[in-house]
């Protein structure tokens, strides 16, 4: 796995830099005690859990900036295997078909191949997550009133990037030696979002059995 990462982060432009905390807020010591707990070896179920007397909207801003560097450093170790030929459409097996959506160029749903959908979610994530009024850094800023609601958005279409690598590139997966750390990112991804009740649970379907079986 690090000789495979270490290939991907000598590509320049396959990832955009890391979005950060600073050192000294609320959030960085947030993300700083989660991280810890996962470090230390606890119960996955345990570890996403509020702790006592934090902010709800905190707690999440901080793994959605988590989950989003974590799922796309995922998918960048094997971007070069989902091309336009091999993913033509932004799929999770024959049954599920995810277009693409946004208030920019594409205003009603579309058909795309699985790195165009990619690259614009990405982007799409990285503009919210920048956003001053979406995500504020600043102290005694608040959340907006749907914050949670954009969270839901976000988490939903980082799932259905699991579904694809899992679905459409578990080779690669295997052959990296990668399953284990996309597992163990899996299972935080989903507990998280059970914990909070942030996903549809029709989402979910197309992974029901693989999260049945390492999951429960």
């Amino acid at each position: 796995m690090a000789l495979c990462l270490k290939q991907v982060f000598a590509k320049d432009k396959t990832f955009r830099p890391r979005k950060r905390f600073e050192p000294g807020t609320q959030r960085f010591e947030l993300y700083k005690k989660a991280q810890a707990s996962l470090k230390s070896g606890l119960d996955l179920r345990s570890v996403v859990r509020l702790p006592p007397g934090e902010n709800i909207d905190d707690w999440i801003a901080v793994h959605v900036v988590d989950f989003f560097n974590r799922i796309n450093l995922i998918y960048g170790t094997m971007a070069e295997r989902c091309s336009e030929t091999s993913c033509p459409v932004m799929a999770g097996g024959p049954r599920y078909e995810y277009r693409w959506q946004d208030e920019r160029q594409y205003r009603r749903p579309a058909k795309l191949s699985a790195p165009r959908y990619m690259a614009l979610l990405m982007d799409w994530i990285e503009g919210l997550i920048n956003d001053e009024d979406v995500f504020p850094t600043r102290v005694g800023v608040p959340f907006p009133k749907n914050f949670q609601q954009v969270c839901t958005k976000i988490l939903t279409r980082l799932f259905r990037v699991f579904v694809h690598v899992y679905i459409h590139h578990f080779d690669s997966i295997l052959s990296m030696g990668a399953e284990a750390h996309v597992n163990t990112c899996y299972k935080h991804f989903y507990y998280f979002i059970q914990e909070f009740s942030l996903v549809d649970q029709r989402e979910l379907e197309p992974l029901r059995e693989m999260t049945e079986r390492i999951c429960h």
